[in-house]
């Protein structure tokens, strides 16, 4: 069995240092500008917390940053060197629903494919984001490590992608406004009203980062992420569970403690990947857990009542 492969993510899977280390998945980053100066979204040698930090900080404070996608050239030059060493490629990316980097993956493994025409190349939309699409790397690179091949391993990510579950509450609406995913009325409204939006990566193809729901304060939104949790979860005890925050890493303990008291064992814990970071903004929490199949769920356009979407970020 040929089990001579490397597994690719884009940074948007917002891969703990911990995990990067253990599984020796490559990560691809995306990059943002800060007042002019473009910087990247991750770097190897640079502890992600120290990186995190820092932007949560420049957000805050008001700072004007745009993120840009990994685009067809940086994949094939991140790539090329494991195909050069006669590998092939598992590479899963953000949901195509929020980010055009899926599409330069394509683009970037059709080039390779004819330079590299013995070589084998999967390219799998995650259908999520953050550590969403992160945990489904993790799991191929454990699938990896135990002897499964290269086909088993993005075969297992495209059964079992829909039922990552991905849910989101954010602090503040004015990143979701300035990013042009609410209208100033609703961010206007929404924070007169103390209006928490509660968005999840839904069924549909793509996925999106949807509002299935509204809450009235911070509690009450960390509460329904509780509930999302107890009503969709499967098997809480044996998987590892997620939570990624945009500098608000007490009320991520807190939200660890209760679903700890709900089953869950094993609980990661890290700052909110930076790709989509600036689009939620600083307290932002997020939640990821394997449960119950996505697409039995609403879709899209059930969610329209809301009046609230996510679109594509770079």
């Amino acid at each position: 069995m040929n089990n001579e492969f490397d597994i690719f993510v884009d940074s948007a899977a917002n891969l703990t240092d911990e995990m990067v280390e253990e599984t020796g998945i490559k990560v691809i980053p995306f990059t943002y500008t800060v007042n002019g100066t473009i910087k990247s979204c991750y770097e190897h040698d640079k502890p992600f917390k120290e990186t995190a930090k820092a932007y949560y900080k420049l957000l805050s404070e008001g700072a004007d940053i745009k993120t840009s996608l990994v685009c067809e050239e940086d994949f094939i030059n991140a790539i090329s060197p494991s195909m050069e060493q006669g590998k092939d490629v598992l590479l899963v990316t953000i949901t195509q629903g929020l980010s055009g980097t899926y599409a330069q993956a394509v683009k970037a493994m059709n080039a390779l494919k004819e330079k590299f025409p013995e070589r084998k190349m999967f390219v799998l939309d995650s259908v999520n984001a953050s550590l969403g699409e992160g945990l489904l790397a993790v799991q191929a690179a454990k699938m990896k490590s135990a002897g499964e091949s290269l086909d088993a391993c993005a075969a297992w990510i495209e059964e079992n992608r829909y039922r990552m579950n991905s849910v989101v509450t954010v602090n503040d609406l004015k990143y979701l406004k300035r990013s042009g995913r609410v209208s100033t009325i609703v961010a206007i409204a929404g924070a007169l009203l103390n209006i928490k939006p509660m968005l999840h990566a839904d069924g549909s193809s793509p996925a999106m980062l949807t509002v299935y729901a509204k809450e009235r304060g911070r509690k009450k939104s960390i509460d329904a992420m509780i509930k999302n949790f107890t009503d969709n979860v499967i098997d809480p005890a044996n998987q590892t569970i997620a939570i990624t925050h945009c500098d608000c890493e007490e009320d991520a303990n807190a939200l660890a403690d209760k679903l700890r008291q709900l089953g869950a064992n094993d609980i990661v814990i890290e700052f909110y990947d930076l790709c989509t970071g600036s689009h939620v903004g600083p307290g932002t929490l997020a939640l990821f857990y394997m449960g119950k199949e996505r697409r039995s769920a609403a879709t899209v356009a059930e969610h329209k009542k809301f009046g609230l979407f996510a679109k594509k970020n770079a």
